[in-house]
């Protein structure tokens, strides 16, 4: 894919600068292109779920908007760490916008009958949309913001947990949610950057993750002692 393509070039140091923003404003401008020319009765919206829903159709819709939301997280994802480029900013707005989105199609797929989805790959993409949301908790001065990222973080456990009930391998999902919670305790500021170890976290959902071992960090104040119910700063 694309974006696994390029998050795999920016680790190796081959792209950068002004011609990293440019990959990225072609890739985010190719998202925005595929939503703009779907009619809007195919738009992500309660109606068009209940819609689909009614024919069967739910989960087939839901699944659509997942890649959508996923790939748009990732692509920005980088953005979330520094200002490498000049609309870093805007770019890690639209990560956070994707991974909202992202979670509250899940939540609508399991209050709508016959739109829940349980694949195993919905594990993967919650923990990367959660670890945006610790992101607001970590950084954000919005306290709105803050709590509905807590909120979220809350609900994506909980799905987390029911899934895990189909399919227990999703263990690993949990796993590689405490070993990014560990590497935020370590270093609040290099836990978002895209290093190899942050590449391996986003493209191998099947695996688990070592712990991120930063030299000359130490543990800082902040704790998320329970990441399902009790984060805070």
């Amino acid at each position: 894919m694309d974006v696994n393509s390029l998050n795999e070039r920016t680790v190796a140091g081959a792209t950068s600068g002004v011609r990293l923003e440019n990959e990225v404003m072609d890739l985010s401008n190719a998202l925005d292109e595929w939503h703009a020319s779907i009619p809007k009765f195919l738009h992500d919206t309660t109606e068009n779920l209940h819609h689909y829903a009614s024919q069967g159709l739910g989960r087939m819709f839901v699944a659509v908007y997942l890649g959508y939301y996923h790939f748009g997280q990732l692509l920005f994802y980088q953005f979330l760490h520094a200002n490498t480029v000049l609309s870093a900013q805007f770019y890690a707005n639209k990560c956070k916008f994707f991974a909202e989105s992202l979670c509250q199609i899940v939540y609508a797929s399991h209050s709508i009958p016959n739109c829940d989805v349980q694949y195993t790959m919905v594990g993967h993409i919650l923990v990367i949309a959660s670890t945006v949301q610790i992101h607001t908790l970590l950084f954000s001065d919005n306290e709105m913001q803050i709590a509905a990222a807590r909120q979220r973080l809350e609900r994506n456990f909980q799905i987390l947990s029911q899934l895990r009930n189909y399919w227990p391998t999703l263990d690993i999902s949990f796993t590689r949610l405490q070993a990014f919670h560990k590497a935020c305790r370590l270093s609040m500021d290099e836990s978002f950057r895209l290093d190899q170890w942050m590449l391996r976290f986003l493209s191998e959902f099947a695996e688990p993750v070592d712990d991120k071992i930063m030299p000359g960090t130490s543990e800082r104040v902040w704790s998320l002692e329970n990441i399902g119910s009790s984060p805070g700063t």
